[in-house]
């Protein structure tokens, strides 16, 4: 019989880190996000990576001068590589905690590849979490899936319209497009976003 796995639970990410299943992992920043960050000038704001895996988002703000930059994630096994890629990040900035139980405020939330790994019934509960973590005027900015995938994920994708009638109660769609500058495996498949706090 097939082992079953809560895909909302530590352990089930746990094991993926340590069997090497993370297809997800592009091995650095991703493109549209770095050219994000780089018209970035306020280096004081607060910055959350939640879900960040591999962190290469993290690392690279933090590289940049973004020095209040944290990383979030509940696999320890995560956390642990992302140490050993950046032995640099100050342990303060490093939370092993559940994202649904975290407590702070930021100016930024960046979103990568962690709304795709969300059960969808979960959705909601992580769109509100964001909103609530954020500041006044805060934004959320990061990438999301454009399409379906052909198995029961994850990560699990989703569509335009789907994603609109979810964040719409909560925030103010700055830029929500299809990303012109993916890498090409996911070339018109992803969608770049940038929500201001309502």
């Amino acid at each position: 019989m097939m082992q079953e796995f809560d895909t909302a639970s530590a352990a089930f990410w746990t094991e993926r880190y340590r069997n090497g299943h993370h297809r997800w992992d592009v091995g650095t920043v991703s493109k549209p996000l770095k050219d994000y960050f780089d018209q970035l000038s306020d280096k004081e704001m607060l910055i959350l990576v939640p879900g960040a895996g591999f962190g290469w988002e993290a690392g690279y703000l933090y590289d940049a001068g973004f020095k209040n930059t944290f990383i979030l994630d509940f696999s320890a096994e995560a956390l642990q590589i992302f140490k050993q890629n950046h032995p640099h990040f100050p342990e303060a900035n490093i939370l092993f905690e559940d994202f649904f139980d975290h407590r702070a405020h930021y100016d930024l939330i960046v979103e990568q590849t962690f709304f795709s790994s969300i059960p969808r019934n979960k959705r909601p509960n992580y769109i509100s979490k964001i909103y609530n973590l954020l500041r006044s005027s805060g934004k959320l900015v990061g990438l999301m899936f454009n399409h379906e995938f052909d198995f029961d994920g994850p990560p699990f994708g989703g569509t335009f319209e789907e994603y609109q009638q979810l964040f719409q109660e909560y925030f103010h769609f700055k830029v929500f497009e299809i990303a012109h500058n993916s890498i090409k495996p996911r070339r018109e498949r992803e969608l770049f976003l940038l929500f201001l706090k309502k």
